[in-house]
């Protein structure tokens, strides 16, 4: 899976170019995003006081956003459109390194269409679009930092306010604890995943022999026996995707008042504006959501876990 796209001449350009074409553009955006969270903190301190500003600031705020947002729609438009070509040349290169060994390979194997098409492509995409997450959780994480650290010095409650980076380690605890929580409650979704894939294979190969000979294959009790395990996989897979969703849910909603509750008393005491709270949600959302990468992608690293484990089982069993 890897060395098909890393370990070849062939791809050199495509797999480390364009690894460093997307890191520099996750650079840049996430200085858009530093930028962003400045301008927070000033135009919600002169809407909190605007009796102390002209309407002509007002728009001239306006504009300095506008400024800030549209390269970042830009860019991040950009990015995700090269990063999608950047996959599908990984695809490309998985998929004909595959094929090679696979038509050398005298075994009769399970799904063999199914790992080199449908599987393949998941993998490529998937990891694309959850590796541009992570490194952009983790771009995010070395920008906010700094600035969450610095705003504790803002926070009202006084056992907390002794702790220096308060504000850095509440993000780190609820989004570790959150990670905990989430795999053992989800910690049957990836077998059930792997199970569900074996199905649809079974389903699919009666399918196809059928299209040939429609006599000898596609009866009618045996596409109902494959179904109904389909069917039953599937119903199992739903009931477990749904406790699990209550709880990925929960905590998302919930996060989003974790800052205020922890703040929003400072703002009746003066010891904070209304454009350090924002700033201060602001920056703890985005430090609390690279935290939480791995949480908020849950569904998506279940999938790829199944599609890695039956791929590494074709690659052995082609002998690759």
């Amino acid at each position: 899976m890897i060395k098909a796209f890393f370990k070849d001449k062939k791809w050199a350009l495509w797999a480390y170019g364009g690894v460093v074409f997307i890191l520099l553009s996750l650079v840049f955006q996430t200085q858009l995003n530093v930028a962003i969270n400045d301008w927070y903190k000033d135009f919600y301190d002169m809407m909190q006081n605007i009796q102390n500003h002209t309407l002509d600031q007002f728009w001239a705020e306006i504009w300095r956003f506008l400024y800030i947002a549209m390269p970042y729609v830009i860019v991040y438009t950009i990015t995700t459109f090269f990063a999608s070509h950047w996959a599908f040349r990984w695809r490309e290169a998985i998929t004909f390194s595959y094929l090679s060994k696979w038509k050398e390979c005298e075994d009769d194997i399970e799904g063999s269409s199914q790992r080199m098409q449908e599987d393949v492509y998941n993998f490529a995409k998937i990891i694309q679009s959850l590796g541009v997450r992570v490194v952009r959780a983790f771009m995010t994480l070395i920008a906010f930092i700094p600035i969450l650290w610095a705003l504790s010095d803002k926070m009202p409650i006084e056992w907390l306010r002794e702790i220096p980076g308060n504000l850095v380690w509440i993000a780190l605890i609820v989004s570790i604890g959150g990670i905990i929580v989430s795999w053992f409650v989800g910690i049957k979704l990836p077998g059930l995943e792997y199970n569900n894939q074996k199905a649809e294979a079974a389903f699919r190969k009666e399918l196809v022999y059928a299209e040939d000979d429609k006599v000898n294959f596609a009866a009618t009790p045996t596409i109902f026996s494959l179904f109904t395990g389909l069917k039953t996989n599937y119903y199992r897979l739903f009931l477990h995707y749904g406790y699990f969703n209550i709880w990925l849910i929960s905590l998302s909603q919930f996060m989003v008042i974790v800052p205020y509750m922890i703040m929003g008393s400072g703002l009746f005491t003066g010891l904070v504006t209304l454009g350090i709270l924002v700033q201060v949600s602001n920056a703890f959302s985005q430090v609390r959501e690279s935290f939480s990468v791995f949480i908020e992608n849950w569904t998506t690293i279940t999938e790829l876990r199944s599609i890695h484990k039956r791929l590494k089982e074709f690659e052995e069993n082609i002998g690759y």
